[in-house]
């Protein structure tokens, strides 16, 4: 059965104001929501479109751009980095994927079939949250919180275990935020049986145990970062015993460990361009979804933090911009607290903090740079992606960074006229796509926008909580700190 959706029904024509509705649903609502869930499982079958099925290729953009990106450098000699500066970290397809100018990369046999069990992924018109902000626009979603570990994650998850363990890898090392990629390798290990170790940023360590508790049940050994275990997380503590953590702490963490063992490697859910590659089945199966719908959009939306869900929404779109089909404003999303697109610098910098990866140029607020502790875990990164920041230098994509106030009532309202709760991450999105949804109010243009929902909030419901209780602020930086982190980006000419 296809998994293309097209939501059908209205609120009531008097309308809810969101700010009025209760904290205990009234009689109506539930009949509601049962509308809208009942029409996303008897959709499919009434749209007649078969044709949508899982992609057999992921898309390089690389191979498009009019400019090719500058090369990740080798952080001791800054010349551009070599195949084999990797091997010890990787898998030797990984690499070549990483430095591919391939348009197109078969996907292996395998990896569909476990793709398969839940992909395609549904694409969703969001009448009633129109309806709700009463706007002439028309919303649709790209849901991915129907996998296994309820995002996005798995996409590449899948693919990377897969490739370990064609070279013989027994175990695998990585890092994680508020878990989704964590919980992503480690259901993709378990279906490959083979070992999974995670560092998880401490404070997302804390505020999300039952991410730690889907890891450890699909096998795999999680520990808050920093840690004890690591040379470099001992140093951390050491400065800050209290420390709330960094992916860039935990990157190191992971990374010191992938060095050491040589039956070990390590995997990366995001920053990287093979990560970025296999998400590009998101865009893929939504470019034929809105085709079959009769529908291109105007405006694109995705939240960054790395950028692999922003990158696999984006840039399938981006290429039939580049040729020239269509023209949609491509817009990132990211927080206000960790602005690496709009206030970081354009420059080379190490992907971790401790300094152990290879120079990348991005856009990047310094790799000492620790976010202060936001909910949206998964976004708490001082820099992005090096492919979507060149994308952004060449100016094909705008970003934007919102508080995490203005994410959470977007999120609420999103719920509660959806039924979906999202995860703190792709509430960056939706808040953005409230935002152009109501200038398509002031201004009366009917305008299609399309956003990525990365995964639900089922384990982040405490955060849900605070915010209904009136316990989530907004969290920034200071200046000086962001300036004192740029000071220690290395010089390269």
């Amino acid at each position: 059965m296809s998994a293309t959706f097209h939501a059908v029904g209205s609120l009531s024509s008097s309308g809810i104001n969101i700010e009025q509705l209760p904290g205990r649903l009234s009689p109506r609502t539930p009949r509601h929501l049962r509308f809208s869930n009942g029409y996303r499982t008897k959709a499919a079958s009434n749209l007649n479109l078969k044709s949508v099925e899982v992609p057999r290729q992921w898309y390089n953009l690389v191979a498009d751009l009019p400019v090719k990106p500058p090369p990740p450098l080798h952080s001791k000699t800054l010349e551009p980095l070599k195949p084999e500066d990797l091997s010890h970290f990787y898998a030797d397809e990984l690499i070549k994927q990483e430095t591919s100018t391939d348009r197109y990369i078969n996907i292996p046999d395998e990896v569909v079939d476990i793709y398969k069990l839940w992909r395609p992924t549904p694409l969703i018109r969001a009448k009633r949250l129109e309806k709700l902000l009463d706007t002439p626009a028309r919303i649709y979603y790209k849901y991915e919180g129907v996998s296994p570990s309820g995002s996005h994650k798995p996409n590449s998850a899948v693919p990377q275990v897969w490739y370990n363990v064609q070279e013989g890898v027994k175990n695998v090392v990585t890092e994680t935020g508020a878990g989704q990629w964590g919980c992503s390798l480690a259901f993709a290990c378990s279906i490959f049986g083979i070992g999974c170790e995670v560092w998880q940023v401490r404070a997302s360590y804390d505020q999300k145990p039952y991410r730690r508790i889907m890891m450890e049940t699909w096998g795999a050994k999680v520990h808050p970062s920093p840690s004890n275990i690591t040379d470099v997380g001992r140093k951390f503590l050491q400065v800050d015993p209290s420390s709330s953590g960094s992916l860039g702490i935990a990157i190191s963490e992971a990374t010191e460990v992938a060095t050491l063992n040589v039956d070990t490697r390590y995997c990366l859910g995001s920053v990287l361009n093979h990560v970025l590659l296999h998400q590009t089945v998101i865009g893929e199966e939504c470019l034929k979804q809105m085709e079959a719908l009769g529908e291109n959009p105007d405006v694109v939306i995705g939240c960054t933090g790395g950028g692999s869900n922003f990158a696999g929404l984006v840039f399938p779109f981006l290429r039939e911009k580049l040729a020239g089909k269509m023209n949609p404003v491509i817009r990132a999303a990211e927080p206000a607290a960790c602005p690496s697109l709009t206030k970081g610098v354009y420059a080379y910098d190490y992907g971790d903090t401790a300094g152990m990866t290879p120079l990348m140029k991005m856009h990047t607020l310094g790799h000492n740079f620790i976010p202060d502790p936001i909910h949206a875990g998964g976004l708490r990164y001082h820099g992005i992606a090096p492919l979507i920041s060149h994308v952004c230098n060449l100016g094909l994509l705008e970003a934007i960074s919102l508080p995490q106030t203005e994410c959470f009532r977007g999120a609420v309202q999103f719920a509660r006229s959806e039924g979906l709760i999202p995860a703190p991450e792709p509430t960056h999105a939706i808040a953005a796509t409230i935002r152009e949804a109501l200038r398509c109010r002031e201004t009366g243009e009917s305008k299609v926008i399309l956003t990525a929902m990365s995964g639900h909030g089922h384990f982040d419901l405490p955060v849900y909580e605070k915010y209904l209780r009136g316990g989530i602020t907004d969290l920034s930086f200071a200046k000086e700190k962001i300036q004192e982190s740029l000071t220690t980006i290395p010089q390269v000419a």
